[in-house]
């Protein structure tokens, strides 16, 4: 079978694992801190070119020019995928307990029953309990809460619930207008926010929790506000319009091959006989 068929077929894939990140990205355009995925497209020839000195065999012996043979193909494929943090835009919503963070490296952390996650979705609510959670009923934690641990609750005569720049809670209690402190939000640093991998419900599995370190002077809380999503859907779906034609012309390519050349190559070797 000709090689260009298996290129073609590779493309054709490629473009389907685009079309899949484009379409989750679109379906969270509304949801609040979330961050979009991207991909890298590249070949087999930048793989070696990035990675030779790694290979186990050395470049000038005969089994690594089979390996060379072997593997290098100029076929299109996912090399890489990667999430952009960058922020998005800042929604105003009056809502006390709606928190924004104004840089991309910090996070908030919440208590899950698979450990401590970060997310840049501050938009939280009162349980039943008073105690402070996400939409998802995951408790946010308190800034003391690898120390002491613990979470943040407030009492059902707390009229006023404000916070200042750096995550510190405070409440009033009905008919005084001094304000008591309250517990701190947990706002997080993280090394490499790279290393971050996605989970459910808009959170991120951090690398290690010593990866992290508890940042009480950041100046970045914004109360009252929402990050919305950082997905541009106008270039998402400039993106999927691109993916979809690829897609039609790997679906010819792969046409001629299968049938166009080999008609062919049978009617010349039928000539030949």
């Amino acid at each position: 079978m000709q090689s260009g068929y298996y290129s073609a077929a590779g493309g054709m894939v490629t473009q389907f694992n685009r079309l899949n990140s484009i379409a989750n990205n679109l379906a969270n355009v509304n949801t609040a801190g979330f961050k979009k995925d991207k991909n890298i497209v590249g070949d087999f020839l930048r793989l070696y070119k990035d990675a030779r000195d790694e290979l186990p065999l050395e470049n000038q012996t005969k089994e690594g020019a089979r390996f060379y043979n072997r593997s290098m193909d100029r076929v299109p494929q996912i090399t890489d995928r990667y999430t952009d943090f960058s922020l998005g835009n800042m929604q105003k919503t009056d809502n006390p307990l709606d928190f924004a963070l104004s840089q991309e490296s910090l996070f908030f952390a919440v208590n899950t029953p698979n450990g401590v996650r970060l997310t840049k979705d501050g938009s939280f609510v009162l349980n039943d309990e008073g105690t402070l959670v996400t939409k998802q009923g995951y408790e946010v934690l308190p800034s003391d809460y690898f120390e002491s641990g613990g979470n943040i609750t407030f009492n059902t005569e707390d009229a006023l619930i404000e916070a200042d720049k750096n995550g510190q809670l405070y409440t009033s209690t009905p008919g005084s207008a001094q304000l008591i402190q309250n517990s701190m939000l947990m706002i997080l640093n993280t090394d490499n926010a790279q290393k971050l991998k996605k989970e459910g419900d808009n959170l991120f599995i951090p690398e290690s929790l010593q990866s992290l370190h508890v940042n009480q002077e950041s100046g970045a809380l914004s109360q009252g506000f929402v990050e919305k999503s950082n997905v541009n859907p106008i270039n998402e779906m400039i993106a999927m319009i691109e993916a979809n034609r690829l897609v039609g012309m790997y679906q010819k390519a792969m046409d001629s091959q299968m049938n166009d050349l080999n008609r062919d190559a049978i009617e010349k070797i039928a000539r030949n006989n």
